[in-house]
């Protein structure tokens, strides 16, 4: 298959979808059009295999998504940030979930400290987490436990890093309903498991408190 063909066959699969949509829900596309409504913003993983809308069942319109390698939240991504400002500031999301996976190729190269070019810089965050837990991550029995669990641990400190962004703790001061979510899903099984009770506002963000990262749990 050349690489036309490829792309020509993805664009008539979009026409096909488009025109089954329309098919059983008329006047969906115009509808959908008029305004983009979501409750939640969804931070997860590039990864193909973890297909955001899909994995909790909502529509076009209903989910803001933002995905990047390994799910991260970093201080200085402005593409990151400007998602998130978005999110908070104008369509006044009421739910932000980070939602790592099982199996994360990105973990992987950190725990193994593999060499990734590029995007060795971006998830350089990791290893400081997996450095941070090292002791924790050492007794696991195998390296597919340990892999799983800084999965878990990295998609904590996505969380406390929101948290601690301007624009998180902003909108909790003037009131905002705005409530932070730890999730990571599993490829094997398709099933998403929550990491930790839903951080609602500062007092929740201060009752993690300072040893957080040490006992790698809220």
């Amino acid at each position: 298959m050349t690489r036309a063909a490829g792309i020509d066959r993805l664009l008539a699969n979009n026409r096909a979808w488009a025109a089954e949509v329309e098919r059983t829900r008329p006047g969906f596309f115009a509808h959908l059009a008029k305004q983009q409504s979501p409750a939640y913003l969804w931070i997860g993983c590039a990864d193909s295999r973890v297909p955001a809308n899909e994995i909790v069942g909502l529509e076009p319109g209903e989910l803001f998504v933002h995905r990047n390698v390994a799910n991260l939240v970093h201080h200085a991504d402005l593409n990151g940030l400007s998602v998130l400002q978005f999110a908070v500031d104008v369509l006044k999301v009421k739910h932000i979930i980070v939602c790592g996976h099982y199996g994360c190729s990105g973990v992987y190269a950190a725990l193994r400290d593999t060499r990734l070019g590029v995007a060795e810089h971006w998830i350089r965050p990791v290893r400081d987490v997996c450095e941070c837990h090292r002791q924790e991550l050492d007794q696991l029995p195998t390296e597919s436990a340990r892999i799983d669990r800084l999965c878990e641990l990295n998609v904590m400190q996505q969380v406390r890093n929101l948290c601690r962004t301007p624009i998180v703790q902003d909108a909790w001061r003037r009131g905002q309903k705005l409530a932070l979510h730890s999730w990571v899903y599993g490829l094997a099984d398709g099933l998403v498991r929550t990491l930790g009770p839903s951080v609602a506002g500062l007092k929740s963000f201060d009752e993690l408190g300072a040893s957080y990262l040490m006992r790698g749990a809220f």
